[in-house]
């Protein structure tokens, strides 16, 4: 009986640790247009490029290792950008203002390409 309860014990325990080494992330589709000088967007019907792999947990955005330099904007759903900030390529985190709740528009802009998403805070 106590090796019963011993084995149940120590299966528990690696289960609970296991859960919490593991962080569950969302991934943010997004899908990839050229923006036009003139300032207009224009999407694309086959992704020429890959859009980039980011994933967010809470108010945290995760980026792949060896990325390009994006500019990042945050709107909101009328279109206001919230938050703007340039990933570098050695950033794989950028945490969002706690003060964001709702849903916002991710933006993510490469040269003329722009990637974008929807996120809920």
């Amino acid at each position: 009986m106590k090796k019963v309860f011993l084995l149940i014990s120590l299966f528990m325990a690696a289960l609970i640790s296991s859960a919490s080494v593991l962080r569950v992330c969302g991934i943010i589709p997004l899908e990839a247009s050229i923006i036009d000088p003139t300032g207009t967007y224009h999407p694309i019907k086959k992704n020429p490029i890959t859009p980039p792999t980011v994933y967010i947990e809470d108010y945290t955005l995760f980026f792949e290792a060896n990325h390009p330099d994006y500019i990042l904007n945050i709107k909101d759903e009328d279109g206001d950008v919230v938050f703007t900030t340039t990933v570098y390529s050695a950033q794989t985190q950028v945490v969002l203002p706690s003060t964001l709740s709702g849903d916002y528009e991710v933006e993510l802009v490469m040269g003329n390409w722009l990637f974008t998403g929807w996120i809920n805070l």
